[in-house]
């Protein structure tokens, strides 16, 4: 590992543009609650994303669009508690910043003044300019989001891979290129073909982080509850379970049950 992370005792979005010029990966995943960010922070990865995805992992949902601000801002405060060094951005919520960009900075100024989070994130190219320029203006780090865009799932009617054609392509592009001279200090970009992601990577001075977009970005999301296998249901081409832990809980929960029946627990040891 380089020394600029290694050495950092507190990330920013400045840094995190040194590792992208001196070729160091950029580790990012999601948190949503103060044990869980304890863990990843303690582990030492770079960006913990309190991502709008708690919408489906914490609350069953089947999009990411029900959840609200409030709701956001609660899980937002529940990791920053528990987070030492990690930076931590916070998805702006559908229906937060889209077609008016008053209303973008009054939701931006809210996660950060009520969370103490560090940045926020949104969706969106050149649609959502006049909302990042704005939030932007008032202080607020802004990172982007290209590519598939979940808070826009019923327009596209599918999560299938985005900008595989030339029309699309073209305007990911343009987009990426607009909102760095906006000033996001970031974009991710979801599931894009890899030739792409790394076109674009190559052709801005800003951080990219990819999840399925390939290995060519400056770094990487996953979900945490998919990364460790609590979730089952999810299986896409790029995810990759490093634990298993959905069975190994679930046994665990057999084996209290079992031994509360039998009597077993708790015992002489396990007793006042």
């Amino acid at each position: 590992m380089s020394a600029v992370s290694k050495d950092a005792k507190r990330m920013t979005t400045h840094i995190l543009k040194r590792m992208k010029d001196a070729g160091e990966k950029i580790s990012m995943l999601t948190a949503y609650d103060f044990s869980m960010a304890k863990i990843i922070d303690d582990a030492g990865v770079d960006v913990i994303l309190v991502g709008d995805s708690a919408s489906n992992v914490m609350a069953g949902h089947e999009t990411t669009l029900p959840i609200t601000l409030d709701q956001m801002i609660y899980h937002a405060c529940s990791v920053i508690r528990a987070v030492k060094k990690s930076l931590v951005v916070v998805d702006l919520p559908f229906g937060s910043y889209q077609g008016n960009s008053e209303k973008a900075l009054n939701s931006a100024i809210r996660i950060m003044k009520e969370s103490g989070a560090h940045a926020v994130k949104l969706e969106g190219g050149e649609e959502v300019l006049e909302s990042v320029k704005r939030i932007i203006s008032a202080g607020v780090p802004v990172m982007g989001h290209l590519g598939l865009i979940p808070q826009s799932i019923y327009k596209f009617g599918t999560y299938t891979v985005r900008a595989k054609e030339d029309l699309e392509a073209t305007q990911l592009k343009k987009d990426a290129k607009l909102l760095e001279e906006a000033g996001v200090f970031g974009i991710v970009m979801e599931k894009i073909p890899a030739k792409l992601a790394t076109e674009v990577t190559k052709s801005i001075g800003i951080p990219t982080i990819g999840i399925g977009a390939g290995g060519g970005t400056d770094g990487q999301v996953l979900v945490s509850h998919d990364l460790f296998g609590i979730s089952k249901d999810f299986n896409p081409r790029f995810l990759r379970r490093y634990l298993n832990l959905y069975d190994d809980m679930k046994g665990a929960v057999e084996h209290y049950i079992k031994d509360v029946k039998s009597s077993d627990f708790p015992n002489e040891k396990e007793q006042y």
